[in-house]
């Protein structure tokens, strides 16, 4: 069975995108920001909770239960992104399950169609998805060598397919996550 890729933007074609998308005021359209800038998944984002964001220290934190791999993933939060969480303080509402994004029924998480009209209507064209854009970062970073390898697949919070180097990898990189986040968020300010 051929494997089927997700379609990706070119991450030399990010800044006017990220810039159609900051200019809506739409939930969504802040959602796929945010996704974009932490390299994170569409239902990460979605199901995001307030609880799970330490602004001071400028991490989100995504327990185990809602990673792929099982695994809890800090994130480090660049000052883009900090900011689409600060356009989305006002909408906060703790009685309705304290989602960062949440989505029109109250209590309920945007759909993944909601992030992906945004996404189709900021890059006029239907041959992108959001998930791809975990693509489009993956290759800005080996395309311009911006970290090496492992800081990248950290990054995605890809698992490490090798057992024994899995058993011996103890760090999730956080530190050299910092400056790479930064950088990508400049890039994708252009």
């Amino acid at each position: 069975m051929k494997v089927q890729h997700h379609k990706a933007l070119a991450w030399r074609d990010i800044a006017p995108v990220m810039s159609a998308l900051q200019s809506s005021e739409g939930i969504a359209a802040k959602a796929v920001r945010f996704c974009c800038l932490t390299a994170g998944r569409s239902g990460e984002v979605r199901n995001a909770v307030w609880s799970e964001i330490d602004m001071a220290a400028q991490i989100w934190t995504i327990p185990d239960h809602k990673m792929k791999a099982g695994r809890e993933h800090r994130v480090p939060l660049s000052d883009d992104a900090l900011g689409v969480l600060q356009e989305m303080l006002p909408l906060r509402d703790p009685a309705a399950g304290d989602l960062v994004f949440p989505g029109h029924k109250r209590g309920k998480a945007l759909s993944d169609v909601a992030l992906s009209k945004a996404l189709h209507l900021a890059a006029k064209t239907k041959n992108v998805t959001v998930h791809g854009l975990r693509s489009t970062f993956r290759d800005w970073t080996s395309d311009t060598n911006a970290c090496p390898r492992d800081v990248a697949e950290m990054a995605l919070a890809h698992a490490i397919e090798n057992k024994v180097e899995a058993a011996y990898r103890r760090t999730d990189l956080l530190d050299q996550r910092r400056p790479l986040m930064k950088a990508w968020a400049a890039h994708c300010r252009g």
